[in-house]
């Protein structure tokens, strides 16, 4: 009995390393794939040529516009000397934070206005007042009740993130197909199965267009929030580069942040293979 109970948890974990490993080699099939091609190779590799030997052969001043190869001596650097990993740790913890609240608030909301009719009129209204109000607009007012820390960059992200997952969530849900609704309420099928099993599958692929929008706007905020008072952080380093001049270092925490960017987009496109695959890639 304990040997069979043993080669069944055995069994159990080569399943699930190698439904990882699979997850895995399709995820970097699907992102790293789009890079990888002979079209993209065509721009890129010109263009990485040019910004190489333009700078060494003096046609544009390696002060200001430093070759691919001292940035990469300059990522280097900062990775073994000055805790680059850290900075890169900070900021991903305030990102997340604000990333996940905004998630976790405005998914809800977001389908009770397109589900309620009554709530939709009490609270869209609201929201339409202040989403135009750009983020950056509220770091003051922000920085006054919140000071500097971790709440305030974390609410910065948030409000970049929050506003195009609500209204993606609730145009989505809003735009349910009606025959999958009455369909549905033939076969008794109570509001609440309707949110679960009707309207949230329906809006997914909308939810998760809003959270890349989201990922898109709540960096942005981020960099902002690190710029004022963040003792370190990517957007504290970019600042500090830019106050000894430091361009190579400006550059590495540039591509830095659209790397971050561009993962985290692709993984969410992943997710949406996975979850609204009915949706996906058109």
């Amino acid at each position: 009995m304990e040997e069979t109970a043993v080669s069944r948890t055995i069994t159990y974990e080569t399943k699930g390393l190698n439904l990882v490993t699979k997850e895995f080699r399709t995820f970097a099939k699907n992102s790293f794939g789009s890079i990888i091609t002979r079209e993209f190779l065509t721009v890129a590799v010109p263009i990485l040529l040019l910004w190489e030997f333009l700078p060494r052969l003096g046609v544009v001043p390696q002060t200001l516009v430093p070759p691919p190869s001292t940035v990469a001596l300059t990522f280097w650097d900062l990775l073994v000397e000055h805790d680059f990993m850290g900075h890169l740790g900070s900021s991903l913890l305030r990102f997340f934070s604000g990333l996940v609240l905004g998630l976790l608030l405005a998914f809800p909301i977001g389908i009770l206005m397109g589900w309620n009719m009554f709530l939709r009129r009490h609270s869209l209204p609201l929201f339409q007042i202040l989403a135009p109000i750009p983020p950056p607009a509220w770091v003051p007012i922000t920085i006054i009740f919140l000071g500097v820390g971790l709440p305030m960059q974390t609410f910065l992200v948030f409000l970049g993130a929050f506003y195009p997952i609500l209204f993606n969530t609730y145009q989505a849900v809003k735009d349910t197909e009606p025959r999958y609704i009455a369909s549905a309420r033939v076969y008794g099928a109570s509001e609440f199965t309707l949110i679960k099993h009707v309207y949230v599958p329906a809006a997914l692929g909308s939810v998760i267009m809003g959270i890349k929008i989201g990922i898109a706007l709540g960096l942005v905020m981020l960099v902002i929030a690190e710029m004022y008072g963040a003792p370190n952080g990517i957007g504290w380093l970019l600042v500090e580069s830019k106050e000894f001049f430091r361009i190579d270092r400006m550059v590495v925490c540039m591509l830095t942040l659209g790397f971050m960017g561009w993962f985290l987009i692709e993984i969410m496109k992943h997710l949406e293979l996975k979850l609204a695959f009915w949706k996906a890639g058109r």
